[in-house]
């Protein structure tokens, strides 16, 4: 199994790269996470996943463990495969996906091309109990967005509002704007509850 390539940056597009090692280029899949974190890095190290088919050996690179590990554990659900799996991630960020799934949000997966109503509740099942919040290393890009919700929904519990309603109109919120400041999340949901 190939876990990491380091190397050349030699071609970028939303979709591949190809990173030279040694005078051997490596084609791999990549997802439009991946792509934004990538940047304009010349040399570079990528974590890999391998996909052996009856046909071909297909390499799908990400920026960090915790996308590959995230990937791996949504080709790991019946009905998702690689391609799939690469869509869901090019939709969303990783962060938003395991949210969703810890939540239970059907609607933000359902949201995603290709997902149907029971790939979305086969996946949440599935992996709820197996997602792990995000490694160390990517929490501190994600940890303050976080922290927003939580205390959204804390002051919405400490107004007697129910944890489970609370958490379904605070996500819709955040869902359609995620650069949102604290009092204005409190004082939507409010208005929703």
């Amino acid at each position: 199994m190939i876990t990491y390539i380091k190397g050349r940056l030699i071609e970028k597009s939303p979709t591949k790269i190809v990173v030279e090692v040694n005078g051997i280029g490596y084609d791999i899949n990549i997802s439009l996470n991946t792509f934004e974190k990538i940047g304009d890095e010349e040399n570079i190290t990528i974590y890999t996943h391998l996909q052996r088919k009856e046909d071909a050996d297909i390499l799908f690179g990400f920026k960090g463990k915790s996308e590959r590990k995230l990937f791996q554990q949504l080709i790991s659900v019946s009905g998702i495969g690689p391609s799939t799996a690469r869509t869901i991630l090019s939709s969303i960020s990783p962060f938003e996906i395991q949210e969703a799934i810890m939540s239970d949000d059907l609607n933000t997966i359902k949201s995603i091309k290709g997902i149907g109503l029971k790939t979305a509740q086969r996946l949440i099942i599935e992996l709820k109990d197996k997602v792990d919040i995000l490694e160390k290393n990517d929490l501190d890009l994600v940890q303050e967005k976080f922290n927003v919700k939580l205390e959204a929904l804390k002051a919405l519990e400490v107004l007697g509002f129910s944890r489970s309603k609370s958490e379904t109109v605070v996500n819709e919120i955040y869902f359609n704007d995620q650069n949102i400041e604290l009092q204005q999340l409190i004082k939507k949901s409010l208005n929703k509850l």
